[in-house]
């Protein structure tokens, strides 16, 4: 079972920055994709922005220019960076990770408890 730790949520500014980290907790065999998703109060899990093991990168329309994913192979870490951030990028950010555990294991999806960044003055 792929377990995942997030960090680096909390509270800033409108214009201000943060930036997620999201790693397994433990070891792993292998992970293909990675990617961002967020959560506003009362509305529907978004994708925010995936990264593949190929360095391929999607954002959402509303981050485009804003944010930056990327990631650490040999750290199997990815970082979501958020800048000009806006009072409605608050939300739960959750990283969603596909990888295999063990090897001979099949690929599985995995989810960090989520990390609130609530942007406000």
């Amino acid at each position: 079972q792929v377990q995942l730790v997030e960090s680096g949520g909390g509270l800033v500014q409108p214009g201000g920055s943060l930036r997620l980290s999201c790693a397994p907790s433990g070891r792993i065999f292998s992970i293909f994709d990675m990617g961002w998703y967020r959560q506003a109060p009362g509305k529907q899990r978004e994708l925010v922005a995936t990264h593949t093991r190929g360095s391929s990168t999607n954002y959402a329309d509303s981050v485009k220019g804003r944010f930056t994913i990327s990631r650490d192979n040999a750290k199997n870490t990815v970082y979501l960076q958020m800048n000009s951030l806006k009072p409605e990028d608050t939300a739960v950010y959750y990283c969603n990770v596909r990888a295999v555990a063990t090897m001979g294991s099949p690929p599985q999806d995995a989810w960090g408890q989520g990390t609130l960044v609530t942007v406000s003055s």
